[in-house]
């Protein structure tokens, strides 16, 4: 197998893949300790592998269709061309990423057959070389998919995994986190992670309520809510949901959604005695740092989404439709999709329990 000395890994994907595919270029640098590995992501995805230590370099591609895409694209081709990569890896199968590795001239350019979906693609085109991914999508963990693209490069046997990595956590972080939790009384601290990046990935608020009101009871914890700066709108929504069920009896839930970039959440998490969480990114940020987690699935499976993390427990009412990707009104059984609504605040206190009390 040839060796290579200077990698461009195409990751224009959101965050939570971003995170998995750490794990991949982990894989990378183990076959090549040598090669300097660069990868190229979304604005909103720098932190997770900045000051990261599988990764040398990051480049940021901010685009939106129609904004100048066509000159963002010859300006990003030339700045490749300018760092005469040797080889690009995708991990996204996707034309803009194959477009600017086959116009920059990197000799060799490898990617997948299929790596989000069965559908065929004419990006392939553009490699050199594509690599056949032979397992079952939906039913293999989505990190698996983006290391057997790794193996199929290196030529590393199929046993060879490695786990995701995120960046390093900076004293500034460290601070950043223990200054938020000051603003909670002392004791059991519970994060909330609330929001999915679409409505069918969104547990309900009122049974968010409930898992609040029992745990407060049980454990005298208190909570705070995590997400972006647009989720602070819904996180108000919950934390009032929260409020009303507990009336005089409410434990303090403050939002922290909007207050903590991408490295101070994980050196949150890393303080929590436990997450409460949605499929979303943040519980694949969350399973680098080992806190204990609960995580809810509505639309998508733990199959394939499954947080890298042995003290993560998944529910899931595993509805004949999931996974699916259909938008929320087109849910026969929307506002209430049974695949959410199904998964009840018993059966997450249950796995609350057993994680709070060391039964793991």
């Amino acid at each position: 197998m040839k060796e290579y000395n200077n990698i461009l890994v195409n990751a224009l994907v959101n965050l939570g893949d971003v995170v998995l595919t750490t794990g991949a270029v982990a894989l990378l640098k183990r076959a090549w300790p040598k090669a300097r590995v660069t990868m190229l992501v979304k604005p909103a995805c720098r932190q997770a592998v900045e000051n990261n230590p599988v990764i040398d370099e990051v480049i940021v591609f901010g685009y939106k269709p129609g904004e100048n895409s066509f000159g963002l694209m010859r300006k990003m081709v030339q700045e490749l061309k300018k760092r005469h990569f040797d080889l690009s890896i995708s991990f996204d199968r996707k034309l803009r990423p194959a477009l600017l590795a086959w116009l920059a001239h990197i000799p060799a350019r490898i990617g997948p057959d299929r790596v989000f979906d069965d559908k065929p693609s004419r990006v392939t085109w553009l490699y050199t070389e594509t690599v056949h991914i032979t397992h079952d999508l939906d039913g293999t963990l989505q990190a698996e998919t983006y290391q057997a693209i790794v193996r199929g490069v290196t030529g590393q046997p199929p046993g060879e995994k490695a786990e995701p990595v995120f960046a390093r956590v900076t004293p500034e972080a460290e601070e950043k986190a223990e200054a938020l939790l000051a603003r909670l009384p002392a004791g059991c601290h519970i994060g909330l992670c609330v929001k999915g990046t679409f409505p069918l990935k969104t547990w309900p608020k009122e049974y968010f309520a409930e898992a609040v009101q029992e745990l407060f009871a049980e454990y005298g914890a208190s909570f705070y809510i995590t997400g972006g700066p647009g989720d602070r709108e819904y996180g108000e929504e919950v934390r009032a949901s929260i409020l009303e069920r507990c009336g005089k009896e409410a434990p303090t839930v403050l939002n922290f959604c909007g207050e903590t970039d991408l490295v101070e959440l994980a050196a949150l998490y890393r303080r929590t005695e436990l997450l409460v969480t949605v499929d979303t990114g943040g519980a694949h940020i969350a399973a680098t740092t080992g806190v204990p987690m609960v995580v809810m699935y509505g639309c998508t499976l733990p199959d394939r989404w499954h947080p890298l993390s042995p003290r993560a427990r998944v529910l899931t009412l595993r509805e004949p439709c999931c996974p699916c990707s259909v938008r929320p009104e087109e849910c026969p059984d929307w506002p209430r999709p049974k695949c959410l609504w199904g998964v009840k605040p018993e059966a997450v206190l249950t796995e609350c329990r057993n994680l709070l009390t060391g039964q793991e």
